[in-house]
């Protein structure tokens, strides 16, 4: 079992050089072009008009965009890039997307040929100590426009945690809901993880590597991408409930997911919701665990 009383890696003193990331920003340009939208339908499985210019661009679709571009010298052990720059440099090895919040402009969607701008700002930067040992919480906010201006804001939550120690034992699981209105089974195989990353330029040796994955970070099998299983859910939405327009989503990551095994997506209108505007999506493992969970309202 993990030893939490030895000496922290985050002191005050850490915590606070850290925390002097808050208020930076950056804006990066893009095109919203066709291709990475095609691929993106063909990982997902789907039968989708060819894209063309005006083609709205679906929820969450964006990710395709304002990718990473480091140079093969500024990566890290992890397949990220090295530490600094832009996203502070926590010290703690295992870094994983949490979750996220979204809003979007329903009179001004994404569309293919869009000239597109993204402005990035650390949030937040924080830090507590849990029962496998230190975390760091770092809120990012995004703010994407086009030529015709705003056109969705997102809280983008990334955690960092301590190494893997001997013994360690994960957090007791969440039984998933039962009660779904409508579901999907997935095979996350290592070509999926491999054209979603791909399509992410996610570098991120966790999604493919599984000599990495499992010796140095001691997963049982390769991650499925947390971006990837939120995209499923919205997908999930998209082919049960035709002509679905989001105005806002928030989803938060539970457990990861393997690719040892298929797993579900599922979803049903809230309790409580008027005109079938708010769904509740979740991921199941093969255990019958809660890997995400997800809130989308319709516009």
């Amino acid at each position: 079992m993990q030893d939490n009383t030895s000496s922290p890696l985050i002191d005050a003193d850490a915590l606070a050089k850290l925390q002097a990331w808050q208020g930076r920003s950056e804006t990066l340009a893009d095109d919203i072009t066709a291709a990475p939208v095609r691929a993106l339908s063909a990982t997902l499985d789907r039968d989708d008009a060819p894209p063309e210019a005006g083609t709205h661009l679906p929820a969450l679709w964006h990710w395709l965009y304002f990718l990473p571009h480091h140079r093969q010298s500024e990566i890290g052990e992890d397949g990220h890039a090295k530490r600094g720059g832009f996203l502070p440099p926590v010290p703690l090895p295992r870094r994983m997307w949490a979750g996220g919040r979204l809003n979007w402009e329903a009179s001004n969607p994404l569309q293919v040929g869009d000239k597109v701008e993204r402005t990035s700002t650390i949030a937040s930067v924080t830090h507590k100590a849990g029962r496998t040992g230190e975390l760091v919480f770092v809120l990012v906010r995004h703010e994407v426009r086009n030529a015709r201006g705003l056109v969705l804001t997102e809280e983008h939550d990334i955690v960092y945690r301590a190494a893997v120690a001997p013994g360690e034992k994960a957090p007791p699981p969440t039984p998933a809901p039962k009660d779904a209105a409508f579901s999907r089974e997935i095979v996350p195989d290592d070509v999926l993880l491999f054209r979603y990353s791909a399509l992410t330029f996610n570098g991120h040796r966790i999604h493919y590597d599984r000599r990495y994955v499992t010796e140095v970070e001691g997963y049982p099998g390769l991650i499925v991408h947390g971006p990837l299983i939120a995209t499923l859910l919205v997908d999930l939405l998209r082919r049960n409930v035709p002509g679905a327009q989001l105005a806002r989503f928030e989803f938060r990551a539970v457990r990861p997911t393997f690719d040892i095994a298929p797993f579900r997506v599922h979803g049903k209108p809230a309790e409580g919701s008027s005109e079938n505007k708010t769904f509740s999506l979740w991921g199941e493992d093969a255990d019958g665990w809660l890997t995400m969970q997800a809130t989308a309202v319709l516009a």
